[in-house]
């Protein structure tokens, strides 16, 4: 796919933003977590295939049951994706796990703890400085 086309980016972002709204608001799955993203979406020129980049944030079980969950609605999800999105073809979704978000905030959580570990070191050479010498 060329990513420059600016026809492509549109249907991209059409479709990320109605395959969104679907798994947010109209699955009712239970094994689909709640905290699940759609980071990205990319349509093939042809509109016959659509790779859905999916972030869910909790551990492996939680991923792979909400992978599981998509996978077994995909013929839902196409339904209100086609009936959403006026495309010539409605394209067959896959879904693949990127845990750029989680990634992002254990990333956010450490920097966080390394200065927090920094500004008590600070004040305790500070204290060492100010403390008077004994004589």
């Amino acid at each position: 796919m060329r990513k420059n086309n600016v026809k492509n980016t549109r249907i991209n972002g059409e479709v990320q933003r109605v395959l969104a709204e679907v798994i947010r608001g109209e699955i009712k799955d239970p094994r689909i977590s709640p905290w699940t993203s759609v980071i990205s979406v990319e349509v093939a020129p042809d509109l016959k295939s659509c790779k859905a980049r999916i972030s869910v944030l909790g551990d492996e079980e939680v991923r792979k049951s909400t992978l599981e969950g998509l996978q077994s609605a995909e013929g839902f999800i196409k339904n209100r994706l086609a009936k959403i999105v006026n495309l010539r073809n409605t394209p067959e979704i896959t879904f693949h796990m990127d845990q750029s978000i989680e990634y992002g905030v254990n990333m956010a959580k450490k920097i966080d703890e390394v200065i927090a570990q920094d500004d008590e070191m600070a004040r305790n050479r500070e204290e060492v400085r100010t403390e008077p010498e004994d004589m």
